[in-house]
């Protein structure tokens, strides 16, 4: 296996409009940032897997067929009493959008739940945030990193920072960095980096988390494209111009871009990895991402290989 991913993966009840008679119509999408990853791999290339849990009901068997049909290996998906998680994303008469979540089955998978043999089978684990938060899921995904940081495999991470998810900002911080010891790669906002290292300047910023032990270092600027800092250097890699439709997944197809393509380096995708290698596994993801950007949904937006590299 190339990538294995472990944490939320959930409903996105997104307002689609307003009926007759005024009431709101939502459209039940796939989410959850870190099956958002594996799907974006796996439609790169890559072949991926992922852990987590949902319900036994409708939207927890489509949820695994959506991995399914995207290439994903969905064994650890499991299955419990508790309802499938939710995402709402309501539109007000401005056009902005709130979020509120509605947690189920996602915080539930113990780390019992967790199958060893697939995280030290795979080049790169990969977790995010969401899952740190509270519930079994949390001891699950640190069992996980460690397991696969321990065995020699390179651990993925992405802060997402969802503050309606934490009780404060500081509690968010303080659980963001507790995994940082055991991350190899690092995929973050400009939003979230303060909150893991105290300041707001990329290129300090980002000195820091080398400092702490993070080999590879990415934080995205949106249409800027990405700040990256390998092996003691820094540099801004450009974005793509592109008429957006919806950036919904533009983060996570960019992360599922950079380690499909580190995959392809062999079993030990950072070893040798030059700055000139990475430059082009950054302009691909930022072509992919654009790609998603252009579409509108996540999952549904995310490109394939063929899209990107047709001769391919």
């Amino acid at each position: 296996m190339d990538v294995t991913a472990i944490g939320e993966i959930l409903i996105d009840l997104t307002q689609t409009g307003v009926n007759e008679a005024g009431v709101p119509q939502f459209s039940a999408n796939p989410g959850g940032a870190p099956a958002n990853v594996a799907v974006a791999a796996a439609r790169l290339g890559a072949k991926t897997a992922f852990l987590g849990k949902v319900g036994s009901d409708a939207f927890g068997a489509y949820l695994r067929r959506v991995l399914a049909d995207n290439g994903v290996d969905s064994r650890g998906l499991r299955s419990g009493d508790l309802f499938t998680s939710m995402a709402i994303v309501s539109v007000d008469e401005t056009g902005e959008r709130s979020f509120r979540f509605v947690r189920g089955a996602d915080r539930e998978l113990p780390p019992e739940g967790v199958d060893e043999d697939e995280v030290l089978g795979s080049k790169i684990l990969h977790f995010g945030s969401v899952s740190l938060t509270a519930g079994l899921s949390r001891n699950a995904t640190i069992f996980a990193a460690r397991t696969a940081h321990r065995r020699g495999g390179l651990v993925s991470y992405d802060p997402n920072y969802r503050a309606a998810l934490w009780k404060s900002q500081e509690e968010a911080s303080e659980w963001m960095t507790i995994p940082l010891p055991l991350v190899d790669i690092l995929k973050a906002s400009e939003e979230e980096l303060p909150l893991l290292t105290g300041v707001s300047d990329l290129e300090e910023g980002t000195r820091i988390l080398e400092e702490r032990g993070v080999s590879l270092i990415m934080i995205t600027l949106g249409s800027e494209g990405c700040f990256c800092r390998w092996r003691g250097e820094s540099w801004r890699q450009p974005g793509v111009p592109v008429k957006v439709a919806d950036t919904n997944g533009a983060g996570d197809t960019f992360l599922g871009a950079v380690l499909s393509r580190l995959c392809l380096r062999g079993e030990a995708p950072l070893e040798g990895l030059t700055r000139a290698e990475l430059e082009d596994i950054l302009t691909f993801a930022n072509r992919a991402a654009a790609l998603t950007c252009s579409r509108s949904g996540a999952i549904p937006a995310m490109p394939r290989l063929s899209d990107i590299c047709p001769t391919t």
